[in-house]
């Protein structure tokens, strides 16, 4: 069982290796692109594929965002003929989001490099998106579909852009982070900063012994759940073979630690109540948005607290929420542990994006 899923997780999370019949990686060169504090990341280029075909009407576009430390590939289980971002339907742009590798990024950058980066915002990767779209010919999107930090972006385009978007498909995402992802993030931060390597974010190898602990921390303890897990490695000693697992299936992705800083800065002060002129109040933002939202949670998430997150999107006026069963937290969106889960996924989206002419 192990070697198995050991298998089917180095095929679904190594998502940055690209194969002669995938398709072609696309980049857009925006320039001096603003960000919402008023800084400019120069030079900004972002990243993305494309699936499907554009109808003539330009009607069956979807944008997929990105997750936290993701690419492209992210949500690639949903992504197809007959699944539910059918490739047979509709057309696909699949983004890369800031500060993931693939976009310009704190490790791409040679004029801003490291920690010279600006600041960013989950606002300013829907900005981004958006203007790609512009570039594309694109004036508006049927649907948005992510997970994680992903579907976060999906609920700040609906804020953000509430006539361009008919459609949110929103995979354990949220319209906030919640105080204890806040303090979970910037306590995994701090863990690579400690590592001597770091070296204040001027270093030459990646701080290999910070990463790993990253990696216990918010991957194989916060993102799981002790259900799944427990199921998975019976017996007490597995947890080192569980732990020694994870590191090297992140390892093996070379992400970048000062990209990961400020991805995860960029996902604690997510709020969309601060968009625009709702200075705040997250209620008003969210009684804003116009468009159908499909929002799966994950039943047992430890990252992102269903609880929370239902109470605060139970605001969206035409909003679907449909929990994930399972027993393997945050991850129950990922094609990593649970077939059941990923065939929940696809069909509850399916079902909710048919019916494209009605409430």
């Amino acid at each position: 069982m192990f070697a198995l899923i050991f298998s089917l997780c180095l095929i679904s999370t190594l998502g940055f290796a690209h194969v002669s019949s995938e398709p072609t990686h696309q980049s857009y060169l925006i320039g001096d692109f603003q960000l919402k504090g008023g800084e400019f990341i120069e030079e900004f280029q972002i990243s993305y594929v494309t699936h499907g075909t554009l109808n003539q009407d330009k009607s069956n576009v979807i944008l997929m965002a990105s997750s936290l430390g993701g690419n492209h590939h992210r949500i690639d289980f949903m992504i197809g003929p007959g699944l539910g971002l059918d490739t047979d339907k509709y057309f696909i742009i699949c983004t890369d989001a800031i500060g993931n590798g693939l976009t310009t990024s704190p490790s791409t950058s040679e004029m801003q490099h490291g920690m010279n980066f600006p600041a960013f915002t989950i606002e300013d990767m829907v900005k981004s998106q958006y203007l790609l779209l512009e570039h594309l010919g694109i004036d508006h999107l049927f649907a948005v579909a992510g997970a994680s930090m992903g579907g976060m972006q999906g609920i700040q385009w609906a804020v953000s852009y509430p006539d361009f978007v008919d459609n949110i498909v929103s995979l354990t995402g949220s319209a906030r982070a919640s105080a204890w992802m806040w303090a979970f993030l910037d306590a995994s931060n701090r863990i690579i900063m400690l590592d001597p390597v770091w070296d204040d974010g001027c270093y030459i190898e990646q701080p290999e012994k910070g990463w790993r602990l990253w990696t216990d921390m918010l991957l194989a303890l916060m993102a799981a759940h002790p259900v799944g897990i427990n199921y998975e490695y019976p017996n007490g000693p597995d947890g080192k073979v569980f732990l020694d697992w994870w590191e090297t299936v992140w390892l093996s992705k070379n992400f970048d630690a000062n990209d990961m800083i400020y991805q995860s800065n960029a996902v604690k002060n997510y709020n969309v109540g601060y968009t625009h002129d709702f200075d705040g109040d997250l209620k008003a933002a969210l009684e804003s948005v116009k468009a159908r939202v499909l929002f799966l949670p994950a039943t047992n998430d430890l990252l992102v607290p269903i609880d929370q997150a239902i109470e605060d999107l139970n605001a969206v006026k035409r909003i679907k929420i449909k929990p994930i069963p399972g027993n393997y937290g945050h991850f129950l969106a990922h094609p990593l542990y649970d077939p059941k889960a990923v065939e929940f996924i696809n069909k509850k989206t399916e079902e909710f994006l048919k019916f494209r002419y009605k409430d």
